[in-house]
């Protein structure tokens, strides 16, 4: 029985990338080593960095004032990294609060200066995203998670703002289409849309960094990064391979622009099926519904167990909501096909019936 992965992750990828990243395991490109031994400073391997940069930069169609980085600790990381590098103790730095990631970066960035909230969807349990910005002009930036995976909501639009535009990206990177140059700073675990868990992607506009006198820990400090090439330690080599893979895949298929048409068809065809059901009933506020992250409740909570058991006997794997706030939860990411939503569909349709 084919089985999808609707884990929000580590996430589904392509076939296609798990058989080229098994056969590179066995051997890398007739070497006669595998990928996961080969030197992080071999020619072989700064290849594969150099590719997966320029691939990134093609992507987003970003210039040299761009860096990119593949670093580790996953977005976790990166919520005390950045204000480490630019918030100091007397600056103020602005946040989103839209759910529980956003939550962790604002009481990482306290720690290092000023936080103030730029706006909260905390008045309706994080169900939608804010459109009104309250941004101080004294802002050194201003921090925004563009798709909440908890909650299942997703930024329609990016605000302009008159400082420094940093995004949390995690979960819907490289999703659709967007103005990639209005971003200072770009942050996304991989283990979603780009690849395997253990590497964290960052694109960071140069000219933002080294404003502050605070020493900064060499292993935390971007400058550092950007000297060595993402090199300066051993990196998830296995990790920005796989990336790489994805990101051909992503080229090949046709770019953003075809997987914002497919993802927009998949999320909607999924929600329509949760509308249309007298027995499931939509978390996120329509206006805000994340193409990626589809999250749902069921009127008849003694039946919550029975449904995540249909989905799995039938190969939907991973549709448990997450634990701080139950029910369902379906993430969709670029490599789900569409044969998997329609067959979660269905059984949401026979259920219905059954139950309803």
């Amino acid at each position: 029985m084919k089985k999808y992965n609707f884990y929000s992750g580590p996430a589904i990828l392509p076939q296609e990338v798990f058989e080229q990243a098994s056969k590179a395991v066995i051997e890398y490109d007739h070497i006669g080593l595998s990928l996961i031994e080969i030197s992080h400073r071999s020619k072989e391997f700064t290849q594969i960095v150099d590719e997966t940069q320029q691939r990134i930069k093609e992507i987003t169609g970003l210039g040299d004032a761009y860096k990119v980085l593949f670093l580790q600790g996953g977005a976790t990381q990166q919520f005390c990294m950045i204000p480490y590098n630019l918030l100091g103790e007397s600056d103020t730095a602005s946040y989103m609060d839209v759910g529980a990631w956003s939550k962790k970066a604002i009481k990482e960035a306290r720690l290092f200066g000023q936080v103030h909230v730029a706006c909260s969807s905390s008045d309706e349990s994080y169900t939608y995203m804010p459109t009104a910005f309250d941004v101080p002009e004294s802002s050194r930036y201003l921090h925004i998670t563009t798709n909440e995976t908890i909650q299942g909501t997703q930024m329609k639009s990016i605000p302009n703002v008159g400082c420094n535009l940093i995004a949390d990206m995690s979960s819907d990177i490289f999703s659709r289409q967007l103005n990639w140059n209005q971003f200072d700073m770009i942050y996304a675990g991989a283990q979603k849309n780009l690849g395997p868990s253990g590497v964290t992607l960052v694109i960071v506009k140069e000219s933002i960094l080294g404003k502050l006198t605070r020493n900064i820990p060499t292993i935390l400090d971007y400058r550092v990064h950007i000297k060595d090439n993402s090199l300066h330690n051993t990196p998830s080599t296995f990790g920005i391979y796989v990336m790489l893979l994805t990101l051909r895949w992503l080229q090949k298929e046709g770019g953003l622009a075809v997987m914002e048409q497919r993802n927009k068809e998949k999320a909607q065809l999924l929600y329509d099926a949760i509308d249309r059901s007298p027995l499931f009933t939509g978390v996120a506020r329509k206006d805000s519904r994340s193409d990626m992250n589809v999250t749902w409740t069921i009127n008849k909570p003694e039946l919550e167990d029975a449904f995540n058991t249909l989905a799995k006997d039938n190969g939907c794997i991973g549709i448990k909501g997450h634990r701080s706030v139950g029910g369902f939860r379906a993430s969709i990411y670029n490599a789900m096909p569409r044969a998997g939503v329609e067959l979660l569909i269905n059984l949401i349709d026979d259920f219905s019936k059954k139950h309803g």
